[in-house]
């Protein structure tokens, strides 16, 4: 565990201050990489099962009509999360304050808040299943338990920073295993809103800027990757969730994943730094090793 994200377990019930990362931790290293978006499908598509999640974004999303540029928005947001320094903090605080408004009733009557505790911490404790998903199927480098759990005690930093109650967060990633089986099995339900997200992730609408005429050759040349991302959110889903959305998994479709998970976790490290991480994040690690030359060099300037 590094010194950016350690906790104070000496005090019951005490919680680490709001303070971005940075280098040394995993979430600077991992979040970045371009195969978080492998699994950023079926964290969404987790949070769309939550009752309250599915009724906010339900009536306030612009995920139907605007897929891409959602999209686009959400892993910006995400990469400053982790990237973007004190402006971590302040995105956290934007966040926070966007959904206080973020507010719905159901067709039973039953209102829903964003910012309800269980609601709010469920979208971060998805991080951690798609997390440790991704690594299951698309790297070479197989997570130990001491891993999850240093994994995990980030993730509740970063709960932290989004002011997450405490009561929302189990004190260690065993503890959270079960906790989260349980919330999957008996909370997460079928909704609207998570199958209208699967015909979203199959079909990609075109932006706004793509004329009309455009929408055939536009519908052609995103065929595959729209199969790609409905293929591997499916497939990076719990068993019990597929059963409950009633999608079909079959053993052809688990070997066809874990060999594309094979390919895939052997070929992103060699690719490039800025091409295996989306732009935010290789402008953060390039700015932050130039800040370390320079301290270097101050360092060994003479008196």
């Amino acid at each position: 565990m590094t010194a950016a994200v350690a906790l104070d377990h000496g005090t019951a019930g005490a919680r680490p201050e709001r303070r971005p990362f940075g280098p040394g931790s995993r979430m600077w290293e991992d979040t970045g990489l371009v195969t978080f978006s492998l699994t950023a499908g079926s964290a969404f598509l987790l949070q769309t099962m939550e009752p309250s999640i599915a009724a906010v974004v339900d009536e306030h999303s612009t995920f139907r009509t605007d897929a891409l540029g959602r999209a686009a928005r959400s892993i910006a947001s995400v990469m400053m999360w982790i990237y973007g320094g004190e402006e971590a903090l302040a995105e956290a605080d934007r966040l926070r304050k966007m959904h206080t408004t973020l507010n719905s009733t159901d067709a039973q009557g039953v209102k829903h808040r964003a910012l309800s505790s269980g609601p709010w911490a469920w979208v971060l404790h998805t991080a951690i299943y798609a997390f440790t998903e991704g690594n299951k199927y698309f790297s070479s480098e197989k997570l130990s338990e001491a891993d999850k759990e240093s994994y995990y005690q980030e993730v509740v930093q970063l709960m932290r920073n989004f002011s997450v109650a405490p009561k929302e967060i189990p004190a260690t990633y065993a503890d959270w295993v079960p906790w989260f089986e349980g919330q999957v099995e008996n909370h997460l339900v079928p909704t609207n809103v998570a199958y209208d997200y699967l015909k979203v992730i199959r079909n990609i609408a075109p932006p706004k800027q793509i004329p009309a005429p455009l929408h055939p050759v536009w519908r052609v040349a995103t065929q595959p990757i729209g199969w790609l991302q409905y293929f591997f959110t499916v497939g990076t889903t719990p068993d019990i969730l597929r059963d409950k959305l009633g999608l079909e998994w079959t053993a052809n479709d688990e070997r066809a994943l874990r060999v594309l998970g094979f390919v895939i976790g052997r070929t992103v490290p060699r690719l490039p730094e800025r091409v295996r991480y989306f732009p935010i994040a290789y402008e953060a690690r390039k700015l932050e090793r130039d800040r370390a030359r320079l301290r270097k060099m101050i360092n060994l300037r003479p008196v």
